[in-house]
């Protein structure tokens, strides 16, 4: 009998997880064994209430309690470091990840399938995250050779081996999308439904994506420290070109005066390379500190229907 495990991280959910949770139930074939590890990002809701009162009738649903908030990536790192099936399941607690339709997902996995991957042929979330989502896919292709072939979502299937080597990756600067694809490229994409929120709003915030998309950056590529030497050496280039010219202007016309505002853009500009260059290098620097550090990908605070060996 295989054992498929569910990871769902919570935030703000304290009136769409029942409902998901259930839905798993109702879905799980007889000839599979199931497990349910939810991690309660900090929520400030009463998610963690709720979890508490379904954990208590059915001990197939886990509990991990967060002291703070980590993030959706990092929370789902804590859930991949205590799953115990042959199949991982990630899915969102609000409901739009449909669960009845985790089958499409886990049937598609095969000897040459090792991750099956969610695509939806229309996406009913906010123009917002709309936007987020697409410029997470184009840093997920850019900077980490994520397959452009392959829609990026949420919803997932994935092999047992998979997620034992994401779970390796120890750094507090998680970015799955990254750490998926140095794993395998042998991922496709099933088509599945997207629902409404069953309640509330999104916690992703502008913000929040905005950590997400330097996590990106700085965590899996130095493509953007190549970028800013090839900015440097165009700017220099451009800057030796313009003083020729000037030389050349002043030998023709030896009473032009040369101008103030030009000097001052030019100036403004080198100013402002100079600036951006440092404060990437600085982002990276930075970085590098925190994790010399040691600093925890997400703290535990208790955990329910876990053996004490977990």
């Amino acid at each position: 009998m295989r054992k498929l495990s569910f990871v769902i991280p919570c935030y703000g959910s304290e009136n769409t997880i029942s409902s998901v949770i259930n839905d798993i139930v109702n879905t799980v074939k007889k000839e599979d064994d199931y497990e349910i590890i939810c991690v309660n990002d900090c929520s400030k809701d009463n998610v963690y209430s709720v979890l508490c009162g379904i954990a208590k009738k059915n001990n197939k649903v886990k509990v991990i309690n967060l002291s703070k908030n980590s993030g959706q990536h990092n929370a789902l790192m804590c859930g991949f470091r205590h799953v115990s099936g042959d199949i991982i399941i990630c899915l969102d607690d609000d409901g739009q990840t449909d669960p009845k339709q985790c089958y499409k997902l886990i049937d598609a996995l095969n000897d040459e399938v090792d991750m099956a991957i969610a695509k939806y042929p229309s996406k009913h979330h906010s123009l917002f995250r709309n936007f987020g989502s697409l410029i997470n896919k184009k840093m997920s292709e850019w900077l980490c050779d994520f397959p452009k072939d392959i829609a990026s979502t949420s919803y997932s299937a994935s092999k047992r081996f998979v997620i034992d080597e994401v779970t390796k990756y120890t750094q507090p600067f998680t970015f799955l999308g990254g750490i998926f694809v140095r794993t395998t490229k042998n991922m496709i994409n099933v088509d599945i439904e997207h629902k409404d929120r069953l309640s509330g709003e999104s916690g992703y915030t502008f913000k929040s994506l905005l950590s997400l998309w330097f996590n990106g950056f700085t965590a899996f590529s130095v493509k953007p420290l190549r970028i800013a030497s090839f900015l440097g050496i165009i700017t220099a280039f451009i800057g030796f070109i313009y003083g020729i010219y000037l030389i050349i202007m002043k030998i023709v016309e030896p009473t032009r005066l040369l101008g103030y505002s030009s000097l001052m853009c030019v100036m403004l500009f080198l100013g402002g390379m100079i600036m951006t260059i440092l404060g990437l290098m600085g982002e990276y620097l930075g970085r590098i500190y925190i994790c010399l550090n040691n600093s925890p990908q997400y703290v535990i605070k208790n955990k329910i229907n876990f053996d004490e060996k977990d």
